[in-house]
C-alpha cells in the first residue's frame, strides 16, 4: 500500500537515458522517470553541449520511487543488469564520459548500498571484468528537453529503439517479469 510523501530517488546513468528510462518505466513501484543530465559543470545543459562530451555531464534518469514496493538494492538489480558496467565511458557504440556508468547518490546509505553491491557483482565474477561504475553523490541535475521525455515509448519504431532499446526492454521483462508494473506484463 502506498503511504503519500512515502518516496525515494534514485539517479542512475547507464549509456543513453533513452534506455534507463525506458526499462525503469516498467518497474512496479517506480512513480516516474526523468531523463537529465547529472554531475557536470555546465548550468542548464543542452542536449547538444551534454553530446559534445565537454560539460562533464552524464546522461542519466532521475527515478522517484516508493521503497515499500520496491527497494533502492531492487532498483540497483535492474540497473547492473540492464547495462554493461565494466566499459569506461561507453555503451555498445555510445561513447564518451556523457555515456559512463553512474549511480548518484542522494544519501550515505545510497552509497554505502551501491559500493556493497559492486563489490559482491565483483566477488562473484558476473562479469569478466571488473565493474567501472561511479558512485558518487548526486548534484545538480537538469532534466533533459521534453522531447527526450518518454522517448522508446514515443518512438519505438525508429532503429536506435528498435536495436538498442528494445532488446534492454525485453532483458528486464524476462529477468525481472515479477517487478514488472501490472499494465505491463
Amino acid at each position: 500500500m502506498h503511504v503519500p510523501g512515502d518516496r525515494d530517488t534514485a539517479t542512475l546513468a547507464g549509456g543513453c537515458f533513452w534506455c534507463v528510462e525506458a526499462v525503469f518505466q516498467l518497474v512496479d513501484g517506480v512513480e516516474t522517470v526523468e531523463s537529465g543530465y547529472c554531475n557536470g559543470q555546465n548550468a542548464n545543459p543542452t542536449y547538444k553541449e551534454v553530446c559534445s562530451g565537454t560539460t562533464g555531464h552524464a546522461e542519466a534518469c532521475r527515478i522517484t520511487f516508493n521503497p515499500s514496493v520496491v527497494s533502492y538494492e531492487e532498483l540497483l538489480q535492474i540497473f547492473f543488469a540492464s547495462h554493461d558496467p565494466t566499459t569506461l565511458n561507453r555503451q555498445g557504440n555510445d561513447a564518451g564520459t556523457q555515456y559512463r556508468s553512474a549511480v548518484f547518490t542522494h544519501s550515505e546509505a545510497q552509497a554505502a548500498t551501491a559500493r556493497t553491491y559492486i563489490a559482491q557483482l565483483n566477488t562473484s565474477k558476473t562479469w569478466p571484468d571488473p565493474i567501472v561504475t561511479e558512485v558518487t553523490p548526486a548534484e545538480e541535475f537538469y532534466v533533459a528537453e521534453d522531447y527526450h521525455q518518454n522517448y522508446y515509448n514515443q518512438n519505438g519504431s525508429q532503429p536506435y529503439c528498435a536495436f538498442v532499446v528494445r532488446p534492454k526492454v525485453e532483458k528486464f521483462k524476462k529477468l525481472f517479469n515479477d517487478k514488472m508494473r501490472a499494465g505491463d506484463m
